[in-house]
């Protein structure tokens, strides 16, 4: 955890890898931030939270497969410690609140700011 100054294991989950490219080159912005590994889907991010020590997810909510309610709910059943940040590119309430009660921690919208995103995850790590 964050507390010996250790940075904060980011995993990234989208189904579009132009995505995944941008939301890790925010990342390397930031000296407490770290990106431990991407996915392409639910069942990738899965089985990397159980593989990777992971702090926190930024989870793409509308993919193939398995969406990112559906992913965030065994991530979070299975690894209770990885806090989930839910992503989308629209404010669709009925996807927003699904990821909610499925145990995400936050949502953001895919058109944030690298420092917004930083904030946002360093939240979620804190709880």
């Amino acid at each position: 955890m964050m507390s010996d100054g250790n940075p904060i294991r980011v995993l990234i989950v989208d189904d579009h890898a132009v995505v995944r490219s941008g939301l890790a080159v925010f990342l390397t912005v930031f000296d407490d931030l770290q990106l431990v590994g991407q996915a392409a889907g639910g069942n990738e991010a899965v089985q990397l939270c159980r593989q990777v020590e992971v702090d926190v997810v930024l989870m793409d909510l509308i993919m193939p497969e398995m969406n990112g309610a559906e992913a965030t709910r065994l991530i979070r059943q299975q690894c209770p410690n990885v806090q989930v940040i839910a992503l989308t590119s629209f404010k669709e309430e009925e996807l927003i609140q699904g990821a909610l009660q499925a145990g995400a921690i936050s949502y953001l919208l895919k058109n944030v700011t690298a420092d917004e995103l930083a904030d946002a995850i360093r939240a979620a790590h804190v709880g």
